[in-house]
């Protein structure tokens, strides 16, 4: 990625950190910011919940294609979704799995 596309995209996630839209949840253990779109998003930066939405369900059908999750459904259509051991490691990389800012995964120490 060129610098100037690198700038262009932290300008952008400042300005949504700024208006709400994206918070700090987390560092990860190579030091990295992990951040989350918040509920706000969806009323205040529509493009960025609706790319959000994109990639979960882009991310969904990876993982159930390539047989990391298996859903089912009850006898009202709800869905429930499992996920195996490597299916879950590779959601909470994918950022489809809400983040425990108590879990021993993420330090923030």
């Amino acid at each position: 990625m060129e610098d100037w596309e690198e700038d262009e995209e932290l300008e952008r996630l400042n300005y949504y950190v700024e208006i709400g839209a994206v918070e700090l949840a987390g560092i990860a253990e190579n030091g990295e910011f992990i951040y989350k779109i918040t509920q706000l998003a969806k009323e205040i930066a529509p493009e960025l919940w609706e790319a959000h939405e994109e990639h979960i369900d882009r991310s969904l059908l990876e993982l159930y294609e390539s047989g990391m999750m298996r859903v089912s459904y009850d006898e009202e259509l709800n869905a429930t979704i499992e996920l195996t051991e490597e299916g879950h490691q590779l959601a909470k990389e994918m950022g489809l799995i809400q983040l425990d800012m108590d879990d021993e995964d993420i330090p923030n120490d």
